[in-house]
């Protein structure tokens, strides 16, 4: 692969992860009920994207349509911890108490726990498959959270108190 075309594509795979967190902000605010009402959001906010991209995007985002009471359908997200227990959010927010410090370098984030907390920790960010995330290495008390390229510190933060709401004052 020459220069130019690693280049393309290292500026590809970073318009696509744009584009796929503008997907989901769009279709968070629960209005987008049609492929072409979402692709003229997009256009409207500088992507360049044809029909078969944005299904692409859908699938990848596991994007499902619900029914909506004035709109007919509306597309939605998949909501991390959604089909969960009262007894697990209860154990994924008692995990929280674990937490002690999180720090980023590059698309790596470090997240520091108590003593015995990491592996459980970890192993409930990797089972809600957290499109920010690509998953986690775990040790007794230390994480590392390997992100999607493009994401934000700020995106990964919200994505893990989506897991575990009691970060939120942690954090």
């Amino acid at each position: 692969m020459n220069k130019f075309a690693f280049k393309m594509n290292i500026y590809s795979m970073k318009n696509k992860v744009q584009r796929q967190l503008e997907i989901r902000k769009i279709i968070q605010t629960g209005t987008v009920h049609s492929q072409d009402e979402l692709l003229a959001a997009l256009k409207g906010k500088g992507f360049d994207l044809t029909q078969a991209t944005l299904s692409r995007d859908l699938k990848v985002l596991q994007v499902a349509k619900v029914p909506h009471p004035v709109r007919g359908y509306v597309y939605t997200m998949p909501e991390n911890g959604q089909g969960m227990s009262k007894a697990e959010q209860i154990r994924v927010n008692y995990l929280a108490d674990g937490f002690k410090d999180l720090q980023f370098s590059g698309n790596l984030a470090v997240l520091r726990t108590l003593p015995g907390y990491a592996s459980s920790i970890a192993a409930v960010i990797d089972q809600t498959n957290s499109w920010e995330i690509l998953g986690t290495v775990a040790g007794d008390d230390t994480i590392l959270i390997i992100q999607r390229e493009g994401i934000s510190k700020k995106d990964l933060m919200e994505a893990l108190i989506k897991i575990m709401p009691k970060l939120r004052e942690k954090l």
